[in-house]
């Protein structure tokens, strides 16, 4: 990584200028390295000098000469920079040597072997998935993808909550509410039967005690409501990994909720929860009966807000809260409950948990990341909170909550299925309870004929994997916090920031060297340049920029935990070839020149196909 090498030679060099003013080098300022937005400006920049300004009490502009002297008697930071220069109020810019960059390999520090269990998708397993979970589910695998490239140890789990009040809800449905509907999927059925049965409750009231029956024979495990449960979730379950696997989505664990329950997990934890002083079982008022995780008192603060309340772990009437058993869950995950699943085969390649099977090394993970919508925020704090006081301070650092924005429907998509927007609203809330949602199927369905009309050539990727790219980019290239609302029309587009445009860019490039191949040009990969070659036009100049800092955007999405940055990188990316193609002619390029646009086109080649792997895009050659 460039600007962690730079980091390194600045600290070193400050330093060095520190003492030799006679001024402390213990506490020095950060030191931030940036892209400057005109190539003119350099190809990195810093503002380090007028950090020193006050320390050194010199104008910025003389510190940066200072450091300038400094670093170009030292080298220029191993002869990577053919020149720095100062600039006002007190910038140094570095100019790349790229004849010396194309030499070196830059790569992320690669962790240690770490251990990192990615959460990620989880969806109640009792009606088909919408875009919503999909979103999520993208973000997940891409995080794992990521920290796969980072040289982390990547386990990647799928929780299914098969004792929660929506199963417990689709299996009254089944059993009690009426319902004849034509559906090639069982998961689109039961979709229709949570809608319907959430209604019957308000006619019905007499059904909830149904509900409830469902839900004490889900926890005990046997009997007839049970076993429905069971098949019920695990046909759903399949039916989702079926539509994950259509975006490039796998796991390599599903975690069910009922063996966290059944095989001791919490009664585990709730013998170490006893131990602390946080955990009590509340002797009056409206949770008397209940077992809490106490919350600091805060004067200033409504304690009957949620974020501020006791959280319950368990209801007065035995039942566990869904917080109860992820701390079970989260201890295991660390590998310090001191109990374990069995496993089984659930797939190729997949296992699941279950009460017999074999045994294998799955959890004690060094870091956990939870994909988790940011409304989980509170519970997910608590589960931080009770890994703090039973005294796994280590492990409740190492836990990472990645929460991002809701999927919403706009207007347009809200009328397509059937809602009243009559009231002007600019996002439209889907509701599993009312039906109201896009179905990740219908929606590749809908999008794959839409991209089959528009194609001339059906050579390359089928237009199901096109369309399932493009759904997947639009659900990733958002800032996590931002709540996106999805737009069928914009969601199938395929030019501008798309991932479509993204593909179309790599299979340029891939078609490019092809064709000068067949030329008879040698391989872009063995092309020699020759030691005086450097960026004559902006648009290689800007090109090469970009390509070099891959690495250094790896970095940052690692830091953030954070696809976006990748997003960004992509689109810009393949816009500045895009911009290099029409500026530059490579294959009718004199000699010289097309030596190294081929080459710059190969560098750019490979570095998208990267790119698009860790966002989990396909790399096609022809499109």
């Amino acid at each position: 990584m460039i600007s962690r090498s730079m980091k390194k030679h600045l600290k070193t060099t400050v330093q060095q200028v520190l003492s030799r003013l006679g001024h402390s080098v213990e506490e020095l300022p950060d030191i931030v390295i940036e892209r400057p937005a005109r190539a003119e400006h350099g190809d990195y920049s810093t503002n380090i000098a007028m950090q020193l300004a006050k320390t050194l009490r010199q104008p910025p502009l003389q510190i940066a000469a200072l450091l300038k002297n400094e670093l170009e008697q030292t080298g220029r930071m191993e002869g990577l920079f053919h020149q720095i220069e100062t600039a006002p109020p007190g910038f140094l810019n570095f100019h790349l040597d790229w004849n010396e960059w194309a030499r070196k390999d830059f790569l992320l520090p690669q962790a240690v072997r770490e251990k990192v269990v990615i959460e990620h998708t989880s969806i109640n397993p009792n009606k088909s998935a919408h875009i919503g979970h999909l979103r999520n589910a993208c973000i997940g695998d891409s995080l794992a993808r990521l920290l796969k490239r980072a040289g982390y140890q990547v386990e990647v789990h799928n929780y299914i909550d098969d004792l929660g009040n929506q199963l417990a809800d689709t299996v009254v449905g089944l059993l009690h509410v009426d319902h004849q509907a034509a559906h090639v999927r069982f998961g689109d059925f039961c979709w229709d039967i949570y809608s319907n049965v959430n209604k019957e409750y308000e006619d019905q009231p007499s059904l909830l005690e149904q509900r409830t029956k469902v839900l004490q024979a889900l926890e005990a495990g046997d009997g007839n409501l049970a076993w429905v449960g069971l098949l019920t979730a695990e046909r759903i379950v399949r039916e989702h990994l079926e539509e994950m696997k259509a975006f490039g989505i796998d796991y390599d664990l599903l975690v069910w909720e009922s063996n966290i329950v059944r095989e001791g997990f919490w009664d585990t934890a709730f013998r170490l929860l006893q131990q602390t002083a946080l955990f009590q079982k509340e002797t009056s008022g409206k949770l008397e009966g209940c077992w809490v995780l106490k919350q600091p008192a805060d004067e200033d603060v409504d304690p009957e807000a949620e974020h501020q309340a006791d959280k319950v772990l368990v209801r007065s009437n035995g039942i566990l809260t869904y917080t109860a058993k992820d701390i079970a869950y989260h201890l295991w995950k660390f590998g310090v409950l001191g109990n374990d699943f069995k496993y089984k085969s659930f797939a190729d390649g997949l296992w699941t948990t279950r009460a017999d099977g074999v045994t294998a090394d799955y959890g004690k993970a060094d870091l956990v990341v939870n994909v988790i919508d940011h409304r989980q925020a509170y519970p997910q704090a608590m589960v931080k909170q009770a890994l703090e006081a039973l005294g796994f301070t280590t492990q409740a650092e190492k836990l990472r909550h990645v929460g991002y924005g809701v999927v919403s429907l706009s207007p347009a998509a809200a009328r397509e299925l059937g809602l009243d927007t009559s009231d002007g609203k600019a996002s439209y809330a889907m509701s599993g309870r009312q039906g109201i949602g896009i179905k990740v199927s219908e929606l590749l369905d809908r999008m794959e004929t839409q991209i089959d009309a528009k194609r001339s050539d059906s050579e390359g990727l089928s237009s199901r994997r096109i369309a399932a790219a493009a759904i997947r980019y639009y659900l990733l290239r958002f800032a996590l916090p931002t709540e996106v609302v999805f737009d069928i029309q914009q969601a199938t587009e395929t030019t501008g920031n798309t991932g479509v445009y993204l593909m179309y860019a790599h299979a340029r490039a891939a078609s490019i060297l092809a064709k000068a191949q067949a030329d008879g040009i040698p391989r872009a990969e063995s092309l020699q340049l020759p030691e005086d070659i450097a960026p004559q036009d902006r648009a290689e100049h800007v090109l090469l920029r970009q390509i070099a800092a891959w690495p250094d955007t790896l970095g940052t999405a690692c830091e953030e935990l954070s696809p976006t940055p990748i997003c960004h990188y992509a689109y810009e990316l393949a816009t500045l070839f895009n911009h290099f193609y029409t500026a530059c002619p490579i294959l009718k390029a004199e000699p010289e020149r097309q030596t190294y646009r081929l080459w710059l086109t190969a560098k750019f080649k490979e570095t998208i196909a990267e790119v698009l792997e860790v966002i989990g895009l396909p790399a096609p050659d022809r499109m």
